[in-house]
């Protein structure tokens, strides 16, 4: 989370529920929403690696979910970022990780 602060974003929720599941950390900037998976294991590769296809679309409804909360609703500009860190606390980002 220190990355996105330290880069002028703005925490909206950490660990945000809605009724399709959870949201690890929900960041704003600029009017943007950013949606950020946070997957820890001992390397970043088995990190990436425990992103399932279930937890996937598990997150694309619960931002759905959480995107109504929001003024402009499902036209508010988002993204969906995942976070991978190591087991030595090191971490690496993947901005915008569901784009096709």
């Amino acid at each position: 989370m220190r990355v996105y602060l330290d880069h002028g974003h703005r925490l909206v929720a950490r660990r945000w529920r809605g009724p399709a599941g959870e949201i690890d950390l929900v960041m704003e900037k600029d009017g943007e929403v950013i949606f950020v998976e946070v997957k820890c294991s001992s390397t970043h590769a088995r990190a990436a690696e425990a992103l399932t296809k279930r937890q996937i679309d598990r997150l694309l409804r619960s931002a759905e979910d959480c995107l109504g909360t929001f003024p402009l609703g499902s036209a508010t500009p988002m993204r969906f970022d995942v976070a991978l860190i190591d087991g030595q606390g090191r971490f690496d980002v993947i901005v915008n990780a569901l784009s096709a």
